[in-house]
């Protein structure tokens, strides 16, 4: 896919990882829209508050991607850590540490996922015949987890195994193509030979 001049959805792009993805779509000449929480707009990067387990606001960063023309493409990078044992010194892990990690990281995934491919349905198809590309970031903690990291690698793992289902389905049945891609970053609490 040629990038210069399309429009890319970053879920997460306010920071680490997805700041640096945004930067490198809008150097390429894209049209990038930033969903987070926290942001600032760039020259051709505009910033909208978005929280990835919530439908509507998923949805309004999806149209104002649409109201540049069209969405080609959305990359999730947005997700959260908590370093946390299942059995810890203080006692077994806390149900609502997990469950937001697994609420943003995995859920706020798919939400993104099937909003900007129900967007991407009505482009017409590019040079290659695609209509639009997703880019879901899993990790290496999804098959390597460490101490620590149940509710990372359990959330990531879901990622990681979310994407091949969906890269078949959109890829059959609406010409858009779905890949995972692992962070480079080492997963929270390890350590440089632990990984």
């Amino acid at each position: 896919m040629d990038i210069a001049g399309r429009t890319f959805l970053v879920a997460g792009g306010g920071s680490g990882l997805g700041a640096a993805t945004a930067r490198m779509l809008e150097n390429a000449g894209a049209n990038v829209v930033v969903a987070d929480l926290k942001g600032e707009p760039g020259a051709n990067t505009r910033f909208v508050e978005t929280d990835v387990t919530d439908e509507d606001s998923v949805r309004s960063a999806v149209e104002a991607a649409v109201e540049l023309g069209a969405l080609h493409g959305a990359i999730n990078c947005a997700g959260v850590a908590i370093a946390e044992k299942a059995l810890g010194r203080d006692g077994p892990h806390t149900l609502d540490s997990f469950t937001k990690v697994i609420q943003v990281n995995l859920v706020g995934t798919f939400n993104v996922v099937r909003l900007a491919a129900a967007a991407m349905v009505g482009n017409d198809p590019g040079e290659d015949g695609g209509r639009g590309v997703i880019v879901n970031t899993a990790s290496v903690a999804a098959f390597d987890g460490q101490i620590g990291q149940v509710a990372y690698a359990a959330s990531k793992g879901g990622v990681a195994s979310m994407t091949l289902p969906l890269a078949r389905e959109f890829a059959r049945s609406y010409r858009i193509r779905v890949n995972g891609s692992r962070d480079v970053m080492p997963p929270p609490g390890a350590t440089s030979g632990s990984w």
